[in-house]
């Protein structure tokens, strides 16, 4: 998580200023923008006078513009003993840039009435901003700045470096915090995803300004740059635009290698705690994203856990036997390594039956697949909340935009998917089933000892 959400409450107070804006334009005292989901949305694939491309929907049904942008490199990239710093970066962006310092920058972007935000995850920096199409020059100057001229002062780095470490204070005392750190060294080994994104106390103390000039100018380029834009804003001025932000940046970046990894499966990771509850989580082989067999691993997926209400595991352990509350499965799909996760939680003293009984359900699943029945279920919702979850808005169409483009999907996939997903046999989801639920998992189990079967309650 970006700590840009975990700093000084600015996150909400930009989105409160943005919407005060929109408020005062439209002239009535409040609205929440959220455009309806189009099932249909028309992708311009624009390219500036600089050679810098984006994917464009224009709409005018409302005077905002929505800006998504994301650079290969995220906290993978932080060098070892200098973890935490590419989420300490991403707070920083809106701390002063240019000549403005933080308390000039920060006036500007109330004066613009604009939401500025940046996040990172383990394989990229994602950026956004969301302005009233009438203040478009002012806000994209910001942006600008803070893109191409970020000042990275001593005091605003102090600053956000004191929260960052504050909650990693907190999360010693956090047993399912410390757990997920042993769960991922025990996957992941010396791998940079087994690293904490966030840092350690020692490591974000010893970041410099020079260290964070330096990451900027690695990541920051223009090659692997991917952008969105949506909204009130034709091709012609967005092209201009595109140039104004990132046409001074290099062309090239510079990333240090992060190789390709399978998880370590085939164990177990205990982690001993008196917490009134014991959670699970069992890791299996995952599928690429650009793998034939990727949505019969989602139909799949969705049959297992991933339907929520009315997947098998929740079926099994929730309904059948009120162990939890929620269960679901997912499929995570990184650059370097994927997985298939079963998540969940349940009282304590009940850990061996819920791991008994979720074994089962995934063997069954594993040696026999889906039925007709729930393979048809599963294809008609996949491809009706397609449009609901992620064309609900002007900002969800322009992060799904620029996911899309990083998995080098094109501007068509909207239009195709269905036709993907329609595509996919019973057999396929049985042979994937097989391909991935067959294996031995890792298991993390964080909560209190249990006792052996037999002895006294």
């Amino acid at each position: 998580m970006s700590i840009h959400s975990m700093t000084a409450g600015r996150p909400a107070a930009s989105a409160g200023r943005f919407l005060s804006s929109i408020a005062a334009t439209l002239g009535v005292f409040a609205v929440l923008v959220v455009s309806p989901a189009k099932a249909e949305v028309e992708i311009q694939q624009v390219v500036s006078p600089g050679g810098v491309s984006a994917w464009l929907v224009e709409d005018y049904s409302v005077p905002i513009i929505s800006v998504r942008f994301a650079f290969a490199g995220g906290d993978s990239q932080d060098p070892r003993g200098k973890e935490g710093l590419t989420t300490l970066m991403t707070g920083l962006f809106d701390e002063g840039a240019g000549d403005l310092d933080s308390d000039a920058f920060q006036t500007r972007l109330d004066d613009s009435g604009a939401e500025m935000s940046f996040r990172s995850d383990r394989d990229n920096l994602y950026g956004s901003m969301r302005m009233l199409a009438e203040k478009r020059d002012e806000a994209l100057d910001l942006l600008r700045l803070a893109i191409t001229a970020p000042r990275f002062d001593q005091d605003p780095i102090d600053r956000i470096r004191g929260q960052m470490i504050t909650g990693i204070q907190s999360e010693a005392n956090n047993p399912e915090a410390q757990a997920g750190k042993r769960w991922l060294a025990a996957l992941y080994g010396d791998h940079p995803y087994a690293r904490p994104s966030e840092g350690t106390e020692q490591s974000l103390n010893s970041i410099t300004a020079d260290d964070l000039r330096s990451l900027h100018k690695a990541v920051f380029a223009r090659e692997k740059l991917k952008i969105a834009v949506v909204g009130a804003i034709d091709s012609e001025t967005l092209k201009l635009q595109l140039d104004r932000l990132f046409g001074t940046l290099p062309e090239k970046p510079t990333l240090a290698l992060v190789p390709d990894i399978l998880p370590k499966l085939d164990q177990q990771v205990r982690f001993e705690y008196k917490l009134p509850q014991t959670s699970l989580s069992l890791a299996y082989p995952g599928v690429s994203r650009h793998s034939p067999d990727f949505f019969a691993a989602v139909l799949m997926n969705h049959v297992l856990g991933g339907g929520s209400f009315t997947s098998r595991l929740f079926q099994e352990v929730r309904e059948k036997r009120g162990l939890t509350y929620g269960i679901s499965s997912a499929l995570v799909d990184r650059e370097h390594t994927d997985s298939l996760v079963i998540s969940t939680s349940t009282r304590a003293g009940k850990g061996t039956e819920t791991l008994g009984v979720i074994r089962g359900v995934v063997r069954d699943m594993a040696e026999n697949g889906p039925t007709e029945a729930e393979l048809a279920a599963a294809k008609q919702y996949l491809i009706g909340a397609y449009a609901i979850n992620n064309l609900n808005s002007s900002g969800a169409i322009a992060s799904t935009l620029v996911q899309l483009q990083i998995d080098g999907l094109g501007a068509d996939y909207i239009q195709r998917r269905a036709g993907l997903i329609d595509a996919v046999t019973l057999d396929d989801t049985r042979a994937v089933a097989q391909k991935l639920l067959r294996t031995d998992p890792a298991a993390l189990i964080v909560g209190p000892p249990e006792k052996p079967a037999g002895e006294g309650h």
